[in-house]
């Protein structure tokens, strides 16, 4: 995508494999991608095609046997771990299929998890945990746990953990693959609002064609490379 400004997230020549056997098997095959602020971009492909592995490296959730991968120009695959871990604290949020919403926690509590972990005040994370959640119409749920909300809402209590940070870049790893047809639709819409009122970049990796479609931009992978 060609553009006048520098890309917020810019991957070169990414590439990732495992061992199998004797050898190794490629899972991504010199990937290139730039993300420009503000972008909504939807990666698709068969299951296997690599999608969820670049989505993890674009996150640094996991690093690439080689490439580069810039933010704003600085480089985070020289990152120590540690300082790793503190930026994506800061910068992104993730949503997944499975809402990793931890069960002894009420949905209060799971939210404001990523602020705690920076180091601010009790008070205060829960004050915006709060209104974080009345924004995504749980503010009736505050104090229910996991196993007493629905698979939309803790889709929502998931998402509302995921920008609590205030992050740049939200990606989400097929985030409506477990949600009935009507669940789904509402949370595809609630991405676009947020994308929108938050003013995020939004990387999402789906196999929902109708989802698909909402993008501006789609990009197609097939055997750890681009179609």
């Amino acid at each position: 995508m060609s553009s006048g400004t520098s890309p917020i997230l810019s991957a070169k020549r990414i590439s990732k494999s495992y061992p199998q056997g004797a050898g190794h098997l490629d899972i991504l095959k010199e990937i290139s991608l730039d993300i420009h602020h503000g972008e909504a971009i939807c990666i698709v492909g068969a299951s296997g095609a690599g999608k969820s592995t670049l989505l993890h490296i674009l996150g640094t959730l996991d690093r690439p046997n080689s490439g580069e991968l810039s933010f704003g120009g600085r480089s985070l695959l020289s990152m120590a771990d540690e300082d790793l871990s503190l930026f994506r604290n800061q910068e992104m949020g993730f949503v997944f299929q499975f809402h990793h919403l931890l069960t002894e926690f009420t949905a209060l509590e799971n939210v404001l998890i990523p602020l705690r972990v920076r180091g601010v005040s009790k008070s205060e994370s829960e004050d915006r945990a709060a209104e974080i959640l009345n924004t995504l119409g749980l503010g009736e749920r505050f104090e229910h746990f996991p196993s007493q909300l629905s698979g939309g809402e803790l889709q929502r209590v998931a998402i509302a953990r995921a920008l609590i940070g205030r992050p740049q870049i939200l990606f989400a790893d097929e985030p409506t693959g477990n949600l009935d047809s009507h669940n789904s639709a509402v949370i595809q819409d609630l991405f676009f609002q947020l994308k929108e009122s938050f003013g995020l970049t939004l990387v999402v990796v789906t196999h929902d064609p109708q989802f698909s479609r909402k993008f501006p931009r789609v990009l197609k992978m097939s055997d750890g490379r681009w179609v």
